[in-house]
């Protein structure tokens, strides 16, 4: 399984090639004096405190740039959209009219969506600047020959870093020394082992960034040992700077839900503008009206059946979902990602860390004559390490000192390793390299304290030989112990060792998609305290051991919810496909497994790839090319498509994919600044969360949408209806303006605080292609509008025929076509009967009714509103008992229309 690393190597290296702007051809050749020379540098004292200020004033701040949206044009997106330019377009008509008081109105409602959704992306990026915050480094720099602790944002070219176990590599550099250094280049290479550094340099002219042994880069950690580095490149400079640069040819494009609504607003601005000018020509024809009030009474027509409160609700319910998510350690970067996620219907994931635990274990042991099994993964559910691991043989635990080839083993182990366990913020951590990290902490379950190694001489793990030793008193005796590949340790070792034995175990241990590692060891002479890698032989093979990132609990429970949901989850891992297969069993990532290499991938064309891809849940080997290739295959098949990442290599794909999701503590910047999303906290359960919270926005904008369309539609229908009857308009141009403007903006907001309704997770995901509106809402809506504004006219005609006067026609009409909104509401909430358990689930909705009620109080009852609004003071008994009856209609009959609706037909169909 160790050989598996070098054959990524070399798939990878051609993507790299490709991918990253090649160094200086002669860096990593240059040896100490031509790089001082090359870096005006002294490699003994670092550069001076002075010299370090000029160059840092020259070529500024060593930090990625991003390209941050001016707050002002932030702003003026917000005003793009088809709904506002016709509502500005009537402001700018009503204004040179003289009704200044209709277009200040229809200006205030435009300025106030603006408001709303500009305030909510800044606070979102605002979260965001505060994880970039928390996650700035800090490294020794020798500068003036002292060192010095610095903001990695400080860092020039030429500075003397030191580099220690744990440091983040700050910018990308030349090592001048390097004793036993180890980095994990992960996100930049995709490689899963730390890779040993050499100070050297290194004759070849062309190397693949993975092979650049003396180099170091930006964004990539120090997992063991030490060392120092001259610094190359900073900020958009380096390897990763140049990655976050090639990441914007990926366009940016609009959510699913962006495009659906985009898509009804200019075809409801279309029909409306259409509908206004056929009117105000037939106006015209009929010469009812005079050309002024003509005019008034299209453009009221035009503002009162325009969802003017659409682009506002539904900024609203976004930044309701933003600020749920916040509260579930999701940082939502722009509103409308909140809902993609609960459109997905792929979930595209890592492995490490995220399906797993990024903590490698030991869970099986092969002596010469047993299996063993090793319980405890490691860490507890507090986070520290586990310590009460029992060795088990055939299910029965054992006492592991009994087993001589055991005893051997565990030791060797501790040996060998150059992990370290220490106590920090109340937890243990683990500073090496991931395999070394096992063999600690096997050691300290199996003995209780931590290995005591006296060495001698070691030798590092060397891609030439595929093993790595160490020579060191133990208990008496000096003993050579060697780790590494099972084949090459095998051919090291006393040939009377059953070969078909070892085979076996070796691929037992692999189709469980474990790293195998041997452990061999040989007494030597105590005059022996050098070790040559050419002259190790005849080595005692103590065993092997089985080591895997261990799955994660709430990731197998996230999976199966996610799974019921109707959402596939795919592994994209740059593992060999056995362990990836293995690690995929183990979560029920699928009734059945199925995996595709990086290099077959590579093999097909696109046309080949979109044909298959549907195929996989697996995709193992994949190179940074191989995962943008994914997406956009899946893309071209009309999957909604999340990609979750942390590397920079996941970056394109990150943001090719409808809803980018970045992890926010292992996570990269470029990986951040190209996702939608941010895990906080780094748990791919918080994904389930999402899809919940974007299934229940989705579901409020809707229903917000459902309760707009007719009742806006309702008061346009009222002047249409009245010009073409030849009749006097039931409604005054500021009592509609009134109902759209306030009613419209207390009663729909209502639907932002109603809860999720109970089956949404059973639900499949949403066809975005279906549009924001079923037939069956369509069909509502004509039959909710034609109902709410007949009843506003019959009851206008009917009491103007009885003599009563117009203005007490005209504020009951307008408080009927109020309380039927009101009615219409209860009827919208959620899709169960009025009369249920859930009719004060949402108590929210029965305070802004309440205040609704006061406002229109206010307008009937108020001489200053009656003067403004043509109102007048009416009866109560008739004057409220009329519309409440009215409502009570609207209400029966909705009700009756979701019985139907839900009982007799298809409920996906019901639902859109």
């Amino acid at each position: 399984m160790i050989d598996d690393n070098t054959q990524q190597s070399a798939q990878n290296e051609t993507a790299e090639q490709d991918a990253m702007p090649p160094d200086d051809p002669n860096l990593w050749q240059l040896d100490e004096p031509a790089l001082a020379t090359k870096y005006q540098t002294d490699p003994e004292n670092g550069l001076s405190a002075a010299e370090a200020e000029h160059r840092l004033q020259q070529d500024g701040r060593n930090e990625l740039e991003t390209k941050r949206v001016s707050r002002f044009i932030q702003f003026i997106k917000q005003f793009n959209n088809s709904i506002i330019y016709i509502l500005a377009a009537a402001a700018i008509m009503t204004f040179f009219m003289q009704r200044y008081s209709d277009s200040i109105v229809i200006g205030l409602v435009i300025i106030a969506n603006a408001i709303i959704g500009y305030v909510q992306e800044r606070q979102a990026g605002n979260a965001l600047e505060r994880i970039r915050e928390m996650l700035i480094s800090k490294n020794f720099v020798i500068r003036d020959g002292k060192k010095l602790e610095v903001d990695a944002r400080d860092l020039v070219v030429g500075d003397l870093v030191n580099l220690e176990a744990g440091d983040a590599v700050p910018a990308d550099m030349r090592l001048i020394a390097a004793d036993n250094l180890s980095v994990q280049e992960s996100v930049l290479t995709g490689e899963t082992n730390a890779v040993e550094k050499i100070e050297e340099p290194m004759p070849a002219t062309k190397l693949a960034l993975a092979d650049r042994l003396n180099m170091v880069y930006a964004s990539t950690a120090v997992t063991s040992g030490s060392g120092y580095g001259i610094v190359t490149a900073t900020a958009e400079e380096t390897e990763i700077g140049h990655i976050q640069q090639s990441v914007g040819e990926v366009k940016n494009k609009p959510t699913p839900l962006m495009r659906n609504l985009n898509s009804l607003g200019f075809g409801l601005s279309i029909a409306i503008v259409v509908a206004a000018v056929l009117l105000f020509i037939l106006g015209m024809f009929m010469d009812t009206y005079s050309l002024p009030t003509l005019l008034i009474a299209v453009i009221t027509m035009v503002v009162g059946s325009m969802p003017e409160g659409l682009p506002a609700s539904t900024s609203v319910v976004l930044a309701m979902g933003t600020r749920q998510m916040t509260k579930k350690n999701v940082i939502v970067k722009s509103l409308p990602a909140v809902e993609t996620l609960g459109a997905v219907d792929i979930v595209n994931t890592d492995k490490t860390g995220t399906l797993t635990k990024n903590e490698m274990t030991v869970t099986k042991v092969v002596t010469p004559h047993h299996f063993f099994d090793v319980t405890g993964v490691g860490y507890d559910d507090n986070g520290g390490v586990n310590f009460e691991g029992a060795l088990k043989l055939n299910g029965k635990t054992v006492d592991w000192h009994q087993d001589k080839s055991m005893a051997w083993l565990v030791n060797i182990a501790g040996q060998t390793t150059d992990a370290e366990l220490h106590f920090e913020n109340n937890r243990w951590e683990l500073t090496g390299e991931p395999t070394d990290g096992a063999l600690t902490t096997l050691y300290r379950k199996m003995t209780g304290h931590d290995p005591e190694v006296a060495e001698i001489d070691s030798l590092p793990f060397d891609s030439a030989f595929r093993f790595s030793a160490r020579l060191a008193d133990m208990d008496g005796q000096r003993l050579l112990m060697v780790k590494g590949s099972p084949a090459t340790v095998l051919r090291l070792t006393d040939q009377a060792h059953d070969p078909d034995y070892w085979e076996q175990a070796m691929s037992d241990l692999t189709a469980e998609g474990l790293r195998v590692v041997a452990l061999a060891y040989q007494v030597v002479d105590n005059s022996v305290d050098t070790i040559d890698a050419k002259q190790i032989g005849g080595l005692e093979l103590a065993g092997m051991v089985g080591i895997i990132d261990p799955p994660r609990e709430e990731a197998a429970t996230a999976i199966a919810e996610l799974r019921k949901a109707g959402v596939e989850v795919k592994m994209i891992t740059g593992d060999h496909p056995d362990t990836a297969m293995a690690i995929a069993n183990k979560l029920n990532l699928a009734p059945h497994v199925k995996a595709i290499s990086g290099p077959e991938i590579d093999a097909l064309d696109d046309d080949q790839l979109k044909a298959q891809i549907d195929d996989y849940n697996v995709f193992a080997r994949a190179t940074p090319a191989n995962k943008l290739r994914i997406v956009r295959a899946q893309q071209a098949n009309d999957h909604v498509v999340s990609m979750t990442g942390d590397g920079v290599n996941d970056a394109p794909a990150l943001k090719q994919a409808d809803i980018g999701v970045a992890m926010g503590i292992k996570g990269t910047e470029v990986a951040k600044e190209s996702a939608d999303m941010v895990l906080a906290d780094d748990d791919f359960a918080d994904i389930v969360a999402a899809v919940r919270e974007g299934r229940h926005v989705f579901d409020n904008i809707r229903k917000t949408i459902r309760f707009l369309l007719p009742t806006s539609f309702a008061e346009g229908l009222v002047v249409i209806i009245s010009i073409l009857m030849g009749h006097e308009l039931p409604l005054y141009p500021t009592q509609l303006l009134w109902i759209n403007m306030v009613s419209a903006l207390t009663i729909q907001f209502a639907f932002i605080f109603e809860p999720p309704e109970a089956g949404i997770m059973a639900r499949g995901p949403r066809n975005v292609k279906a549009g924001l509106l079923s037939k069956l809402d369509s069909f509502e809506i004509v039959y909710v509008s034609l109902l709410i504004s007949g009843l506003g006219i019959f009851a206008y005609d009917y009491l103007t025929a009885i003599g009563l006067p117009n203005v007490v026609g005209s504020t009951m009409s307008l408080n009927i076509i109020i309380f039927g909104k009101i009615f219409y509401l209860f009827n919208l909430r959620n899709d169960h009967p009025v009369i249920s358990k859930y009719f004060f689930q949402n108590k929210m909705a029965f305070y802004i009714i309440g205040i609704l009620i006061v406002l229109q109080l206010g307008i009937i009852y108020l001489p200053f509103m009656q003067s403004v609004f043509h109102t007048t003071s009416i009866n109560f008994w008739y004057g409220w008992g009329i519309p409440i009856i009215a409502g009570i209609i609207v209400l029966i009959v909705t009700e009756i229309g979701k019985f139907i609706r839900f009982r007799f037909i298809d409920r996906d169909e019901a639902l859109g």
